[in-house]
């Protein structure tokens, strides 16, 4: 009797993208260094939120009297924000750390369905969870200084805004760790086109490097969240999409083309 092979379809795109998925967020979840970056996050963003209520509530240099508490949960996540990239970040960079990348490689040999899922489970959960955070920075410093305004619309566009830089900060921080697998050189990369040099270029008074220091996406997500410096919104739209843009097709690229080692 003759044993005759029965052809074994292979799974669609959208199956194996969902069985990544479920594996990124399986990974996400059970390493502790996600819980200390939510933390961390938790702490920054409404204990800023909450002290300048606070300071505004005393009189002291804070908030004032009928702004829109939306400001303080901006604040908060201006600065909370990096615990949030750091969490992006490690989820894409631990695995070359401890060489289990090559297993991930075989267990989903489509790179390309593993570099939608490995992009979209940690941003969506550090977006996620800065919406969330900041929501709650808001009714916080609402509590503390009823003086400051809530309204539903404003609510939603702080919210809004808070979202878009968070996705574009994770896919910049995801971007950045996969191109140059190092957590340590990816996280000094995020740290200075967000925060650092955003803020220092200006303040050396040289007009060529306010003017770089404009064009970086930390300048596009601070106008974003605070108005600030003078800029459109779709300049700062386009530095906040062509950064992110630019760091997820080099990650991609990495990923795609390079060796795991």
């Amino acid at each position: 009797m003759t044993a005759v092979a029965v052809p074994v379809a292979e799974p669609g795109t959208l199956t194996v993208f969902g069985r990544a998925a479920a594996a990124e967020w399986l990974r996400l979840r059970t390493v502790r260094t996600t819980w200390w970056c939510l933390l961390a996050a938790a702490v920054t963003i409404v204990g800023i939120a909450a002290t300048a209520a606070f300071d505004m509530s005393q009189g002291s240099d804070g908030l004032a009297s009928g702004e829109p508490v939306t400001i303080a949960g901006e604040f908060g996540v201006l600065l909370g924000q990096f615990a949030l990239l750091v969490l992006a970040l490690l989820a894409v960079t631990q695995e070359y750390a401890s060489g289990s990348i090559g297993p991930t490689l075989q267990w989903t040999p489509r790179r390309g369905v593993l570099l939608a899922a490995r992009v979209t489970v940690p941003v969506a959960v550090a977006t996620g969870a800065g919406v969330l955070l900041a929501l709650v920075a808001d009714v916080a410093a609402w509590v503390i200084a009823p003086d400051l305004t809530l309204s539903f619309p404003d609510l939603a566009d702080s919210l809004g805004r808070i979202a878009a830089v968070l996705v574009a900060g994770g896919v910049l921080a995801v971007g950045v760790g996969l191109l140059l697998r190092s957590t340590a050189g990816a996280l000094a990369t995020v740290f200075l086109l967000q925060l650092v040099l955003p803020f220092l270029l200006p303040a050396f008074g040289v007009a060529w490097m306010a003017d770089l220091g404009e064009l970086l996406p930390g300048s596009g997500a601070i106008w974003t969240l605070l108005g600030e410096p003078d800029m459109s919104a779709a300049r700062a739209t386009a530095l906040l999409v062509g950064w992110s843009g630019a760091a997820l097709a080099a990650g991609g690229w990495s990923l795609l083309r390079r060796d795991a080692g």
